[in-house]
């Protein structure tokens, strides 16, 4: 009977086979758990071992040694099971935690090296669920079920075992049961996977709209979304409860099917065992002590039935953890490696493609930027600007054509030594929860001294806001900075890229969320961090890229003009219109047409 049950449990034994891998590494400790387990499971036939000299006459017949013997008996099993218990218990647990920590650990590192496109197609709240549900699912399964299917398979065992010494032939009646418990946990299994899967994804989901609103609080506040984002919650979070029901539903069917089946095989027995003439040969406490090892039997069977519901959900848990650590990683096979770049950037037949489906956003690009130079790239959106900026530091690679530096293919080197020539500063800046100093000195730079921190935070004209913090530099940010306005983040980003002091710059519409007066003291800042950098600016303000050496104008993902700003405006063509359309040079569109007192200030 029991034997069937793991073969069933196991299906997904690929997957568990692999997450026992990471057992390995603390075999002692899970030895020394299986010890405790095979020791607690031999003391459970003990139980209905000491009925048999109770009723056959020794205890009856008042025989003092064996008198003095049971009480000592007792009390010895129950230590040593307590002992026994207490040394499976921890030790598993020990290596379940170690297990788990580790695969978080080899996540979270697989994660740091995955490519752009990897977050491009996985939402946040799915990867967040990988790291928190999924992992703790995979705890269950390498502890506690591990305890239920090895201790009490091996107690269900040792019963067997004990009732086959007393009686062959009342147990092989047992033994007939066991084709049925296995077809019923064979059908459970498949249940428990499926729904395991589907309840992983919908987790996903719940967290993926939690984050979203978490992180769009102000949008769905001022755009009055509460009714719409606590529609969408609810709707997962019911088809989540729902498939959970029927897990639940699956389980409650299963386990007291299988404990009905046991029960049956004991009536069975039993009635066999009390015809007249059946079974003369069997003694009262031989009867007593097989009918007790039974009942002993079908508490470890129940839980062996229900733990499988856990286990299930453990190696669907498991499955999406190895999907995540078999994705690509970055391509790192680059084996050169710069000091200090000259900064010559060179595209030659670029062509990028995102999305099959919708065509390249680069089209055969050739672009040369000399050492030192500030080139701007303008355009519209869409027209590839952002695109050329992402694949100099390898964040995608160019589907044809070629990235040079230096006249070396960034190919060629290696992530670290490329990455290490680039400095970058986003409009969107990103800022973690950590102190003033470390978000500024964050990375290559976490040891720079605090005079160094300072004197860049006072290039980047942060030093004045700063020293009014609570606890000046070492002020905590928040999540994302979200203690500080638009334009200090912007102004700690700007001071963190001086402080990397990379020979090449990319800046994002770097000053855009900051005031006149700001935006004045930071453009100077800029302009002598510019100096002797090679320079690459995303431009969306044409007002801040004017004293650029050279502007480069994009348009679906083509150059079609470039040249100083002077040149293009003289020129009057695809810069020109850009430039007219943002100083509003053009006609004014009807619709700001209206009342002389509705007028307000314009965009």
């Amino acid at each position: 009977m029991t034997a069937a049950v793991p073969a069933e449990v196991f299906s997904g034994k690929e997957t568990y086979k692999r997450l026992i891998g990471y057992v390995k590494p603390y075999w002692r400790m899970f030895a020394l758990s299986i010890v405790g387990m095979l020791v607690f499971a031999a003391t459970e036939p003990l139980f209905a071992a000491m009925i048999k000299p109770l009723l056959d006459g020794s205890f009856v017949d008042r025989d003092p040694d064996l008198v003095r013997l049971m009480p000592v008996v007792l009390v010895g099993i129950f230590a040593v099971r307590g002992v026994a218990g207490f040394v499976n218990t921890y030790c598993l647990k020990w290596v379940g935690r170690r297990v788990v920590a580790d695969l978080r650990q080899e996540m979270f590192d697989h994660l740091l090296r995955s490519p752009t496109r990897y977050y491009d197609a996985h939402g946040t709240g799915q990867i967040l669920a990988k790291l928190t549900y999924n992992v703790e699912n995979v705890a269950s399964a390498a502890t506690s079920a591990v305890t239920t299917l090895v201790r009490d398979g091996f107690t269900a065992i040792a019963l067997l075992a004990y009732m086959l010494y007393l009686d062959a032939a009342l147990s092989a009646i047992f033994l007939l049961i066991g084709p049925v418990m296995a077809f019923s946990i064979k059908y459970a299994t498949k249940r428990f996977r499926r729904y395991g899967k589907r309840i992983q994804e919908r987790v996903g989901s719940l967290t993926h709209v939690a984050q979203e609103v978490i992180d769009g609080h102000r949008v769905v506040k001022a755009f009055g979304g509460e009714g719409r984002e606590s529609a969408e919650f609810s709707r997962i979070n019911e088809k989540t409860r729902s498939l959970q029901m029927k897990v639940i539903a699956v389980e409650s069917v299963s386990v007291p099917l299988v404990q009905l089946l046991s029960a049956v095989a004991i009536g069975v027995i039993v009635y066999l065992s009390t015809l007249q003439g059946m079974r003369e040969d069997i003694t009262v406490g031989t009867f007593m002590s097989f009918v007790v090892a039974m009942g002993l039997m079908l508490p470890p069977v129940k839980r062996l039935t229900a733990v499988n519901s856990q286990l299930q959900r453990g190696i669907v848990a498991a499955d999406s953890l190895f999907e995540l650590l078999d994705t690509e990683t970055e391509s790192d096979v680059g084996t050169r490696t710069l000091a200090r770049a000259e900064g010559r950037i060179e595209y030659r037949g670029l062509k990028h493609v995102y999305d099959p489906t919708k065509g390249a956003v680069i089209h055969g690009l050739d672009l040369v930027i000399e050492r030192g130079q500030s080139v701007a790239l303008v355009g519209r959106s869409g027209s590839g600007k952002s695109t050329l900026a992402n694949l100099l530091p390898r964040f995608y690679d160019p589907t044809e054509g070629r990235i040079l530096i230096d006249g070396i293919d960034i190919r060629e080197l290696t992530l670290a030594s490329l990455r290490a020539q680039i400095s970058l500063v986003t409009q969107d800046v990103v800022l973690f929860n950590d102190s003033v100093a470390n978000n500024i000195a964050y990375g290559q730079t976490a040891d720079a001294p605090r005079a160094e921190i300072e004197r860049v935070a006072e290039a980047a004209h942060a030093l004045d806001f700063i020293r009014a913090l609570p606890d000046g530099f070492d002020t905590l940010v928040g999540d994302r900075g979200v203690l500080l306005s638009g334009g200090q983040r912007q102004r700690l980003a700007i001071a963190r890229a001086m402080l990397k002091d990379a020979p090449i710059l990319i800046l994002d519409e770097a000053t855009s969320a900051l005031d006149t007066e700001a935006e004045r003291h930071i453009q100077a800042a800029l302009a002598a961090l510019m100096k002797h950098r090679t320079t690459l600016v995303i431009a969306h303000r044409l007002s801040t890229i004017e004293h650029v050496d050279r502007i480069v104008v994009l348009d679906a993902g083509r150059v079609v003009e470039e040249g100083p700003h002077g040149e293009l405006l003289a020129k009057g063509g695809y810069y020109a219109r850009l430039h007219r359309l943002q100083f509003h040079d053009t006609p004014a569109p009807a619709v700001q047409s209206r009342p002389a007192d509705a007028a307000g200030p314009r965009a």
